[in-house]
């Protein structure tokens, strides 16, 4: 499994970012996708995941109503659309994979709950 996430950049705070993910050696529909970060000196922490079908949805609370997660399972991507981002919103953002079941994830889930993982791409917010 590869995971290849990419758009990460330097955005002013209140403006928007879109990250995406790219996925192969899987069958992409038959994987609930998601989305962590991780800051400078924390803890990796989970953003949203996003079901096989992605139809359904859940969100850290801190996101909410800000960041919506998609996928395009004909292109195998999954994608992280950030809207009114914040200087909180600083880190390196990294997609995950998971062969459960979308009712069988943990809400919120954690780290372990993902088996495979991509490389992170850097998102840098300035107030």
């Amino acid at each position: 499994v590869q995971l290849q996430a990419s758009g990460g950049g330097l955005v002013q705070a209140g403006g928007s970012l879109r990250l995406s993910c790219a996925a192969s050696g899987l069958t992409f529909n038959r994987y609930c996708m998601g989305w962590f970060r991780q800051a400078p000196g924390k803890e990796r922490e989970f953003v949203a995941v996003i079901s096989y079908s992605g139809f359904r949805t859940y969100y850290q609370d801190s996101v909410k109503g800000r960041f919506t997660v998609s996928r395009d399972n004909a292109k195998s991507t999954v994608d992280l659309q950030m809207n009114n981002m914040k200087p909180e919103d600083t880190a390196l953002y990294y997609c995950a994979a998971s062969s459960r079941r979308y009712e069988d994830i943990p809400k919120p889930p954690g780290a372990r709950d993902f088996g495979s993982w991509g490389q992170g791409t850097l998102v840098t917010v300035s107030s």
